[in-house]
């Protein structure tokens, strides 16, 4: 059967069914349609043969997208998540391991420092070194007008967003060596914010600056630093944000006209850990469905 190679069309459009999950994080096994993680399409070449992956937030979505891709590119690869997302990173483990590659699972909170030295100590005794840092984890919500959320949620977005990432790549520097990568994950709400995310799209606004500060910083070291900027992409995250028709609609306003997958992803962030992209760094990468940054 010849797969469906049109982008309009090759993955489900709105309207999606209406569905809410209480809290994040979010379980992949609650959604519908369930997002594809190219468990059965990725094939991989050893583009990333040999090297040893930390990524956050690996348990689902596109964190599980890129654990997937880079373990079939010949990447060990160790998962953070936190403690309730274990069924889905049982899950990803299990898509690692059938690549015959090293997985390590890491049930963090990386809200608290002590947990972001304990993930990247883990994995360089656990894969025997780092080669790549996949700085994924994030957490949003819907936001009421008038900036009506409490300090409480706003630290819990910053915390998990902006903080961790500095925590963790400070831990890892010392690991990080000529060649090694560091790929944050950015978002459209850094460039086209959207009002009832505003505490993300601030979050994500500065993790732009901060790729492009570090990647300044680390080329000396031979150490690329990039960032990849998704549009609508269906993962928990979505139904776990707290809209009702707009995630009914969610990813109908792009050019292509529906929301991304997860899998559509995964092929930037193994470019830009490859050798193909070695002289790639300072980049954010867009994989929006044609909106524009």
């Amino acid at each position: 059967m010849t797969p469906n190679l049109d982008p309009r069309t090759k993955y489900p459009s709105a309207p999606l069914p209406q569905q809410e999950q209480e809290s994040q994080p979010g379980l992949t096994g609650a959604m519908q349609p369930q997002p594809d993680h190219g468990e059965d399409t990725y094939r991989g070449s050893g583009r990333l043969a040999g090297m040893r992956a930390l990524i956050t937030g690996g348990d689902s979505g596109i964190g599980r997208a890129v654990a997937i891709a880079y373990a079939r590119e010949g990447a060990d690869v160790a998962i953070a998540y936190l403690p309730e997302e274990h069924e889905d990173a049982q899950a990803t483990l299990e898509q690692i391991e059938l690549a015959n590659r090293r997985g390590v699972l890491l049930p963090v909170d990386l809200r608290r420092e002590s947990d972001c030295v304990e993930a990247v100590e883990r994995t360089v005794r656990e894969l025997g070194g780092l080669d790549i840092l996949v700085l994924n984890a994030g957490t949003q919500r819907e936001r009421d007008e008038n900036a009506q959320v409490s300090r409480d949620a706003i630290e819990n977005v910053f915390s998990t967003n902006l903080v961790a990432p500095i925590l963790l790549f400070r831990e890892a520097a010392p690991h990080l060596g000529p060649g090694s990568s560091v790929i944050v994950t950015a978002s459209i709400q850094a460039y086209s914010p959207s009002p009832d995310l505003l505490d993300y799209a601030m979050t994500k606004a500065g993790l732009v600056a901060f790729t492009e500060a570090l990647a300044e910083q680390q080329g000396e070291r031979g150490v690329r630093v990039n960032a990849v900027a998704p549009g609508p992409i269906w993962t928990p995250l979505i139904p776990a944000t707290g809209w009702d028709e707009k995630q009914v609609k969610f990813g109908a306003d792009t050019p292509l006209g529906r929301p991304g997958q997860p899998a559509e992803l995964a092929g930037a962030y193994v470019y830009l850990a490859s050798e193909e992209a070695s002289y790639v760094s300072g980049a954010v990468v867009p994989v929006t469905g044609g909106k524009h940054l």
